[in-house]
């Protein structure tokens, strides 16, 4: 691990300590996450100090972290639900900075990826649909977008899209005739409306997540995100990264929980002696710091493979690694409210809301039960193979 890695953490560290943590209670942050107005007022902040959009290359402002890098910082950055969103690396526009560095044009990087790393705008992921459509099997997708000269014509609905309400721009994906392609388009276009904002439960996302129809909507071929009819492809580029991110940031957040529930249990008293001495909870503990030191091992192990690249760029490792952490950051934070009892279930803490985020990670990005039977048909075709 690099020295600028572990100074950028204690950096952030210091940042949460004294930025963040306090405005954790902050009456902007509702149902559908903080508002703009705190995002912004959190990422002028960051940026002040040095510390906004850090994965990003230095020509966008950041420190062109690799990924074992991403690993430190990001887990720093998630001691605090509004950690990620302060830094400005929280979903989707982490992952949609680095998908429009890696494939995007000279244009394209100057309109929304400048404007996304300053934190001067937000972004979508237009990818999920409604029942019969695209989800968990991309395949199923039901967007259409059908070339007409110089423009295509996108037709369809999204659904669960993240940071939607407010965002600038999109990337949408639709079917084409050889595929699936990526377009880089405003939000603001015609054609493109938000039928709802979703309540569920986590809350740390700007924008909530919606659901969205597109209608005719109209946009050229130079809005196409890398090549036409290769969107599936990219979406993989995206993912493999993007899953291991959401482990980095929600590993920060069961630390915070496990810090939590570690003061409670070692000051709060019951049948004589503290809490920690009792068996029931001071094993609890042993285990959160079991599975703590598990998933921070299989975070850098994936971190490693990414930063190698070669074949598959990591796609089957991330893949085990977002089962696993997911799973085990659940049980952390499930643990915690157990351990808090009445208040770990109320505002007093941000434990129970850190429950509900890691909860809902178990499904984003590909839920336990689609990487697992993914990983079930590797293992069949390897067997055959050497059959």
């Amino acid at each position: 691990m690099t020295d600028r890695a572990h100074d950028l953490a204690r950096r952030v560290d210091a940042f949460l300590q004294e930025h963040v943590i306090p405005l954790e209670q902050d009456p902007r942050i509702g149902r559908h996450g903080p508002s703009d107005a705190l995002r912004v007022e959190l990422q002028q902040k960051a940026k002040a100090a040095g510390l906004l959009a850090p994965h990003v290359g230095v020509e966008y402002g950041g420190h062109g972290l690799n990924h074992r890098e991403v690993a430190i910082v990001f887990r720093a950055a998630g001691y605090s639900l509004l950690g990620p969103v302060a830094l400005n690396l929280m979903a989707p526009d982490e992952g949609n900075m680095c998908l429009i560095e890696k494939i995007g044009s000279v244009e394209q990087k100057e309109a929304v990826l400048r404007p996304l790393a300053a934190g001067d705008i937000r972004t979508a992921f237009l990818m999920t649909e409604p029942d019969g459509g695209a989800g968990s099997d991309p395949s199923m997708m039901k967007t259409t977008a059908v070339q007409d000269g110089n423009h295509w014509v996108i037709n369809g609905a999204k659904t669960f899209i993240t940071g939607a309400d407010g965002a600038s721009h999109a990337i949408i994906m639709a079917r084409t005739d050889h595929g699936a392609t990526m377009f880089l388009a405003p939000m603001a276009a015609p054609g493109i409306s938000i039928e709802r904002v979703l309540d569920t439960i986590d809350r740390t996302m700007p924008g909530g997540h919606s659901t969205l129809r597109l209608e005719n909507v109209r946009v050229t071929s130079d809005q196409i995100l890398g090549e036409a009819h290769e969107g599936f492809k990219y979406a993989q580029v995206r993912l493999a990264p993007a899953r291991l991110t959401h482990c980095m940031r929600w590993w920060g957040a069961a630390r915070r929980a496990h810090d939590i529930a570690t003061a409670y249990a070692c000051r709060r008293h019951a049948f004589g002696k503290p809490l920690i001495d009792h068996e029931g909870v001071g094993f609890m503990l042993a285990d959160n710091e079991i599975d703590l030191k598990q998933a921070e091992l299989t975070i850098d192990w994936c971190a490693g493979v990414l930063d190698a690249g070669g074949h598959g760029s990591g796609t089957a490792e991330s893949s085990l690694a977002k089962v696993a952490v997911s799973e085990a950051l659940f049980r952390i934070a499930d643990r915690c409210v157990q351990i808090l009892g009445g208040t770990g279930v109320s505002d007093d803490t941000p434990v129970h809301q850190i429950f509900r985020d890691i909860r809902a990670f178990r499904i984003y990005d590909g839920p336990s039960e689609v990487h697992r039977w993914s990983m079930a048909k590797r293992i069949k075709r390897e067997f055959l193979a050497r059959a």
